[in-house]
């Protein structure tokens, strides 16, 4: 499967997420949607990167726009940190890497001397026509959070 390219509409997705709710990228077709990859569950990056998002959720609802937030933790994981950090947007548990797989976010890293593959943190933008409208790769969390909401409100 190859990764979606900007101005492409991207496949239709369906996953499972917190609130007992199933994602389906289609359905949310008239909105902006924000998919955010983050590598696990309540470590220091992905914490800040969430309550950012968080921080920031009610300009991103007024942009109209959706935040999602993808990562392979478990669905049990997800509620409690979504739980723990009072997001007020879903978490959607990928932990057999399909979405992780058609957006290429599985890179190899090092940890620790040694060679893993794990989520690279990215996030991607899409427009309410259901195309790519803008990709960040390799994200640093400072800041990023201000930059995508500054790309959805130009759009």
């Amino acid at each position: 499967m190859s990764e979606p390219s900007i101005g492409a509409v991207v496949p239709d997705i369906t996953a499972t997420a917190t609130g007992n709710r199933t994602f389906q990228l289609n359905a949310l077709r008239g909105r902006k949607v924000v998919l955010y990859f983050y590598p696990r569950d309540a470590t220091p990056g992905c914490t800040t990167e969430g309550q950012q998002f968080r921080d920031h959720y009610a300009a991103f609802q007024a942009a109209g726009a959706e935040v999602f937030g993808v990562s392979r933790d478990s669905l049990a994981s997800h509620e409690k940190f979504k739980s723990k950090q009072e997001f007020p947007f879903e978490l959607i548990s990928d932990p057999d890497e399909t979405l992780c797989k058609q957006f290429g976010v599985i890179k190899e890293k090092n940890m620790y001397g040694r060679k893993v593959l794990g989520i690279e943190r990215s996030t991607f933008l899409i427009d309410a026509e259901g195309k790519l409208a803008k990709s960040w790769r390799k994200v640093r969390v400072k800041g990023h959070v201000e930059q995508v909401l500054a790309a959805v409100q130009a759009l």
